[in-house]
């Protein structure tokens, strides 16, 4: 029985997986379900309920805990903690419409769900499946200066969606298959769980060591460019084509010597021609893989330095007019090199960075699409501690898209806590934002 429970709860997660990306009615979310249905019968038909708890952050149904499947569902698990729910009971007769539901809702936006789970999957017609709290258990909040299970798990995820791109980047090179339809799953779970709090996955980032792997960079690109995406209204199929070609905009650098790369002084002509050079090695590995990935990751490794004005690399025959998700992912690509730190350059603060990119206006960045970035971003973005003109010290907590030098801080030097609205108190204004590594770093307790 424990390998029939853990089969199903692995096939359940795989079409709640599958939800995320296509629409209900879709074949492949009906055979998904199937599976998981099948699964679920089996079990119903030699007990009356199935019931799978969480525990601390580790599935169990009775005696069994699942610990290697919960590593893999963190992410789930902590998405049913926060709506409340530790513990599903499947009575019998479940039937697959009640399945299909129950799964549909997961993938409900919250705001649109005003009730509480139970209440709501009654007014679905659920009859057969419950949810709720185990009893006696409690949950408060994190201590301050720890990451909380949220945190971990929106690190653990972002490190998995690296695995998984190494592997797809390694396929592409030797010319094996790329399964398009992970790659899907790494977009999608990305648009759910590291979108929907981009600010503070930007957050924890800010605070980790700087890897100079290629992986870590275009892998942050995809996630600021379905950001981006969506916050410009995107449907989300285009938000997760986006992201996908985003994750390979860079694919071209394999190629090259990661002295160069990685040279931490300034590049002689030879070796600056040999990284120009990666657009068109990119678009010619993904020329090869068009079948699964589709054109526009080559169209999008081939443009994104081309600039808006088309004085970039590589050159062009004749005048032309940038892919969208490629003007996209160029302020996404800049933005995120000037951020982080790098063997040959520092990273640099969040007003030097609007400042360099800003000025570019017109001539590397579309203009309108430039402003549209800051004004999601912000100057200084969520969470960066900053130091005011007065030398006290806040937290950004949050953007104010209409005046965008101007967020919503939180004081954090002063004996009293003091939130402020600096588009409201013109009096006080941001001097300078604080390096988290170094000068920031006894502050990082307040993010």
């Amino acid at each position: 029985m424990t390998e029939k429970i853990e089969r199903f709860l692995k096939d359940f997660l795989s079409a709640w997986q599958v939800a995320k990306i296509y629409e209900v009615n879709h074949p492949l979310f009906s055979a998904a379900v199937d599976k998981a249905y099948s699964g679920l019968k089996k079990i119903l038909a030699q007990k009356e309920d199935l019931v799978v708890g969480i525990f601390e952050d580790e599935l169990a149904s009775g005696e069994d805990i699942f610990f290697e499947l919960s590593k893999k569902a963190i992410i789930s698990i902590t998405y049913l903690k926060n709506i409340g729910i530790e513990r599903i009971v499947f009575h019998s007769p479940t039937t697959k419409d009640e399945l299909t539901k129950l799964i549909s809702f997961f993938t409900t936006p919250k705001d649109e769900v005003k009730d509480q789970p139970q209440e709501y999957l009654q007014h679905l017609g659920i009859k057969n499946i419950e949810v709720g709290k185990i009893k006696g258990t409690t949950s408060g909040p994190a201590t301050k200066g720890t990451i909380s299970p949220q945190e971990k798990a929106q690190l653990s995820h972002y490190h998995n969606c690296l695995r998984k791109l190494s592997q797809s980047m390694v396929n592409l090179v030797e010319d094996d298959a790329v399964d398009s339809f992970s790659l899907k799953f790494v977009s999608g779970n990305i648009m759910e769980n590291l979108l929907g709090n981009y600010q503070m996955f930007s957050e924890l980032i800010k605070t980790k060591s700087h890897d100079t792997l290629t992986f870590v960079h275009v892998l942050n690109v995809s996630i600021l460019a379905i950001y981006f995406a969506h916050k410009l209204g995107f449907a989300k199929e285009d938000c997760l084509d986006i992201g996908i070609a985003a994750l390979f905009h860079d694919i071209g650098k394999i190629y090259i010597s990661r002295k160069i790369i990685q040279k931490p002084g300034k590049l002689d002509e030879a070796e600056f021609d040999a990284i120009k050079s990666h657009t068109v090695l990119g678009a010619e590995i993904l020329l090869k893989h068009i079948d699964t990935l589709t054109i526009l990751p080559v169209v999008v490794a081939f443009e994104h330095h081309l600039k808006y004005d088309l004085s970039g690399y590589p050159e062009v025959a004749f005048p032309r007019k940038l892919h969208i998700a490629s003007l996209i992912v160029s302020i996404c690509d800049e933005y995120d090199a000037l951020t982080q730190r790098r063997s040959y350059k520092r990273d640099y603060p969040s007003e030097l960075i609007y400042k360099i990119m800003t000025s570019e206006k017109g001539t590397k960045f579309e203009p309108q699409l430039l402003d549209k970035f800051f004004k999601f971003m912000g100057v200084w973005s969520q969470g960066t501690i900053v130091e005011l003109e007065d030398k006290r010290i806040a937290i950004v907590r949050e953007i104010n898209e209409d005046d965008i030098f101007s967020p919503r801080i939180e004081v954090i030097s002063n004996t009293t806590r003091e939130f402020i609205n600096l588009k409201e108190t013109k009096s006080i204004k941001i001097k300078r934002s604080l390096n988290p590594l170094n000068e920031g770093k006894q502050y990082l307790g307040f993010l």
